[in-house]
């Protein structure tokens, strides 16, 4: 199958390069706002070809836009104005909004929205992983206006990565999304000004630095042109959770200032049932 991939960063070199790999694509063409990107993504042979939007969109069987939400929110309903028989899908991170631009356009049925559950906190084709999505889900949503065959086009795509698929509403997914993945980042970023700020020596950071915070901090090193829209998009779902886990804090801070050990072994007992949760 020929492939079309626009944005040639993490994700979309990841899957370029699994697809390649795994017998899935017979060539892939790329497009890429960035000239660097490009290049590099052609130098490193994650894709076969530079094109244009135009020659990619008619070259194309299956086309898969890997840019940002905000970014999607521009380009998607451009790229459905130009196909006919091609399969489009995204991986944005944002989806309630996305669904909702193209939900009444004429091609609406040759889309689906995707979200691949992975990544790292590593930008560009230069950070392209093989095996990236193994074994990780990826969210279709409001699957019920998309075309069944070309569900089951995008569906295969996933297969060929090793992704278990689950369907949810676009609104869901934004809610779950801001639970598990926004507010982690949030976290990260937050905790990394805090330390900057207080640290001014970083050298003093690094040195002292063990496998704990290296964990807790490792998606600050995430990309801000990418996050920033994000948080932007599904900002009533971040605020809410953002809230949620202010109160969280709260508790803690309460319970250190009033040095009461059995509250804070409380709280602490009640967050290790995380482990059932993630089966660990």
């Amino acid at each position: 199958m020929k492939i079309g991939i626009i944005g040639l960063g993490l994700i979309g070199g990841s899957i370029a390069t699994d697809l390649r790999k795994r017998g899935f694509a017979s060539k892939i063409l790329g497009h890429d706002s960035s000239k660097l990107h490009a290049e590099t993504a052609l130098k490193f042979g994650l894709i076969d070809s530079v094109s244009t939007m135009d020659e990619l969109i008619e070259e194309s069987e299956l086309i898969v836009l890997a840019i940002p939400g905000d970014a999607t929110l521009k380009l998607l309903p451009k790229v459905l104005d130009k196909v006919s028989t091609q399969v489009v899908c995204d991986v944005a991170s944002i989806k309630s909004q996305i669904c909702e631009r193209v939900k009444y356009h004429q091609n609406r049925k040759q889309f689906v929205a995707t979200h691949p559950m992975a990544g790292t906190e590593h930008s560009g084709p230069w950070a392209a992983k093989a095996g990236l999505f193994d074994g990780k889900a990826t969210i279709f949503c409001d699957a019920e206006d998309s075309d069944e065959n070309v569900l089951q086009t995008v569906h295969k795509m996933y297969e060929y990565l090793n992704m278990r698929v689950l369907y949810m509403s676009g609104f869901n997914h934004d809610v779950h999304a801001a639970y598990i993945s926004h507010i982690s980042h949030i976290s990260s970023f937050a905790l990394a000004l805090t330390v900057l700020e207080k640290e001014k020596n970083e050298k003093n950071i690094f040195d002292l630095a063990s496998g704990g915070f290296d964990s807790t901090v490792r998606l600050a090193k995430s990309d801000a042109e990418m996050w920033a829209p994000i948080f932007n998009h599904n900002a009533d779902n971040v605020l809410t959770v953002l809230n949620t886990y202010i109160e969280s804090l709260n508790q803690f801070k309460t319970a250190i200032e009033n040095r009461d050990r059995d509250d804070l072994v409380n709280m602490i007992s009640k967050a290790n049932r995380i482990k059932r949760a993630l089966r660990e």
